[in-house]
């Protein structure tokens, strides 16, 4: 039953794999943020925990860490994204166990652009006003756990693109799956699929104008817009905890990630936790380029570092915490994350 389920989930993964890294599509995916990481520990790792991912992180990375959920777990992050730039992201993540064996999770993601000036083509340089954008991500992840070894779960998420006189909103689709081994648990498997879902298109009177007919009559028209594919992918990933004391655990992680429409990645992180009480991480992102300066298509250099204080919380395991995360960048001033998790 385990092998079954495990080759039914990469046999589902072969027209993503087929399609991917294909540098003609480089540029032509629309709904790209679903490719941002809102979340601080993960994000520290370069996304590499695709195998050792647990709880409400897992709605991102791979919804079958979201089985892991101990009871009740409550997360909050803000990015500022492109220091310099004033862009803001927030996620807010919650995730209750319900059941022996399953696990619910709600996600939100929210970009804060700022107030942007507006400009036609005859104010190129702004009419004094100015406008906002707004762009949400609604995820509703259910994760269950199979057996002792086998967890799986799937994402139902919802995005929305809009200004004040265009707007664009689609769905799309997540699965997972950890397997988990060894004598200790110390050993994991992950394999996720990734933004499937119908083509994204933008609509509204921002893409009508009025001409002016040969006979003089005044007419509206409206163009379409093009029509553009989610940032498919497929992640499959490994990990292994070296357990060296009961005070000292190092988690190890890798990850190998397809993209549909950008150069596949692979990714490297490690986490080194003291009582669970401190925990440190880094994490390493390579693009697979022929030049990595010239073809790099992310601003994102690879080099990622964070860390984590919490404090435990009653006597059945809960804990509250307080993260932080810097991810390098070319150009810009980094990313910067902290984040507040509660587990209880």
């Amino acid at each position: 039953m385990r092998r079954v389920l495990v080759i039914g989930v990469m046999l589902s993964c072969l027209p993503i794999l087929v399609m991917a890294g294909n540098e003609d599509r480089i540029g032509t995916a629309g709904g790209t943020q679903l490719l941002i990481n809102p979340w601080a520990r993960s994000s520290a790792l370069a996304s590499s925990n695709v195998a050792t991912v647990n709880g409400i992180e897992g709605a991102f990375i791979n919804v079958g860490g979201l089985a892991f959920t101990r009871k009740t777990e409550l997360m909050f992050t803000n990015t500022d994204w492109m220091s310099g730039s004033d862009i803001a992201i927030n996620g807010i993540g919650l995730a209750q166990r319900v059941g022996e064996s399953g696990v619910v999770g709600l996600t939100v993601m929210s970009i804060d652009f700022g107030d942007l000036t507006t400009s036609t083509i005859e104010v190129p340089e702004g009419d004094g006003s100015t406008f906002t954008v707004s762009n949400l991500n609604l995820g509703l992840s259910y994760a269950k756990e199979f057996s002792n070894s086998i967890y799986g779960g799937i994402t139902i998420k919802l995005l929305s693109e809009s200004i004040f006189n265009a707007s664009a909103s689609s769905v799309a689709f997540d699965a997972g799956i950890k397997y988990v081994t060894g004598e200790r648990d110390q050993v994991k498997f992950g394999i996720t699929l990734k933004n499937v879902g119908p083509p994204i298109s933008f609509s509204g009177d921002g893409f009508s104008f009025q001409t002016t007919l040969s006979n003089d009559v005044v007419s509206s028209v409206e163009q379409r817009s093009a029509r553009h594919e989610l940032p498919s992918l497929i992640a499959i990933g490994a990990g292994y905890d070296f357990l060296l004391h009961e005070n000292h655990t190092i988690t190890t992680s890798a990850s190998f990630v397809s993209n549909s429409f950008s150069p596949d990645q692979y990714s490297f992180g490690a986490e080194y936790a003291f009582k669970n009480l401190f925990i440190l991480r880094g994490g390493y992102m390579l693009e697979q380029t022929n030049d990595l300066d010239v073809d790099r298509t992310s601003f994102l250099t690879g080099v990622t570092a964070g860390l984590s204080i919490q404090a435990p919380i009653g006597k059945e395991g809960g804990a509250i915490g307080v993260d932080y995360t810097y991810r390098d960048t070319n150009p810009f001033d980094g990313v910067h994350s902290i984040g507040v998790r509660i587990d209880i």
